[in-house]
């Protein structure tokens, strides 16, 4: 959810106002995900290396977060949708706002309309190395180490592979996200910065993602005509 920042630059607001319209869009993509059908929705909130900003601002996101996830619970529970959260590891995390996120998840815990991640204080980096010491404790020899058993040690192992990731704001990096998960996902810059995005825009690269030709390393079938 890129792009917060300079949507405030430009209009000579300071960055935190852009946070604040960012909410608008966070639950106008979660309503349309949800009607469009799609089964898990991830948002990458807030990264590892977002500490690294001015403490205002981070002490302002978090203070954010939290009015925005006690204001929007009960429609989240209302839709059906169930609640996760990624990472939220770091002791700079406030403790209320750690309870939060954990009384929302087992409110909406029996939910099975769609599941939500919202990945906060989240690393793809981080989650490997852990996966990778979680194996070493569990005394796993190397040579049984698969593909899969790796997985089963990642955070909430039973999330599906990312099929699609949306960067708004034209960024094209992937930002230390899901680095596990996202090794085959389809990728859709759109320019529109995060509080501008909306819920067209969002079933616009809906539309490309299904037009996309997924191969997963192979060939797409032969028809006739084409040379063997």
């Amino acid at each position: 959810m890129d792009g917060n920042g300079r949507w405030a630059q430009r209009r000579s607001l300071p960055r935190t106002a852009g946070h604040q319209a960012a909410e608008t869009t966070v639950i106008d993509i979660i309503e349309a995900a949800r009607a469009a059908g799609v089964e898990w929705l991830s948002l990458y909130a807030f990264s590892t290396e977002n500490w690294s900003r001015p403490g205002t601002e981070v002490d302002f996101l978090m203070g954010l977060v939290r009015r925005v996830v006690r204001k929007h619970a009960p429609l989240l529970l209302a839709r059906g949708i169930r609640c996760r959260f990624l990472g939220v590891a770091d002791s700079r995390v406030p403790r209320e706002l750690a309870q939060d996120f954990e009384d929302l998840a087992t409110l909406t815990a029996d939910n099975r309309g769609m599941t939500l991640t919202v990945a906060f204080d989240h690393g793809g980096r981080r989650d490997i190395v852990e996966a990778a010491r979680s194996l070493i404790r569990s005394r796993t020899p190397a040579d049984e180490v698969t593909e899969q058993l790796f997985a089963d040690h990642l955070p909430f192992p039973d999330t599906p592979d990312v099929d699609l990731v949306i960067r708004t704001s034209g960024e094209q990096r992937i930002s230390n996200f899901m680095l596990w998960q996202v090794a085959y996902a389809e990728w859709v810059f759109p320019e529109a910065l995060w509080p501008d995005f909306r819920a067209p825009d969002f079933l616009a690269c809906l539309h490309t993602y299904r037009r996309r030709d997924r191969r997963f390393g192979g060939v797409p079938p032969r028809t006739m005509g084409d040379p063997s």
